[in-house]
């Protein structure tokens, strides 16, 4: 019912800044839970956000207070921003939206970031 388009990586300095954009197409966005992962090369998928419809966020371990999960139901979209950006960070940044836990996830493509020395 949803479809996903992640925008906003690149390269950036560390300790650098990106806002992640997801903008989701189709019907009832608001009553979805959102979420951001990544996956390094050689290394599993992981939590970086999550975001319920009421607002209410989570974090994974590695965001260390460094990362802020946010949507805009009226523009059906989720952002992740990005502060204090570290090499480790450099992974294939995906969005992901469930009606519920229970629920089949849905999977943008994925967009870059890439932290560079």
């Amino acid at each position: 019912q949803v479809q996903l388009v992640e925008s906003g990586g690149g390269l950036v300095q560390p300790g650098g800044s990106l806002r992640l954009s997801c903008a989701a197409s189709g019907s009832f966005f608001s009553a979805y839970v959102m979420g951001w992962y990544r996956q390094a090369p050689g290394k599993q998928r992981e939590l970086v956000a999550g975001i319920t419809s009421g607002g209410s966020a989570h974090y994974g371990d590695s965001v260390n207070g460094r990362f802020t999960i946010s949507r805009d139901n009226a523009k059906n979209t989720v952002y992740l921003q990005m502060i204090s950006l570290r090499p480790e960070d450099t992974a294939v940044y995906y969005c992901n939206a469930r009606r519920s836990i229970a629920a089949n996830s849905i999977w943008g493509q994925g967009t870059q970031v890439t932290v560079s020395s």
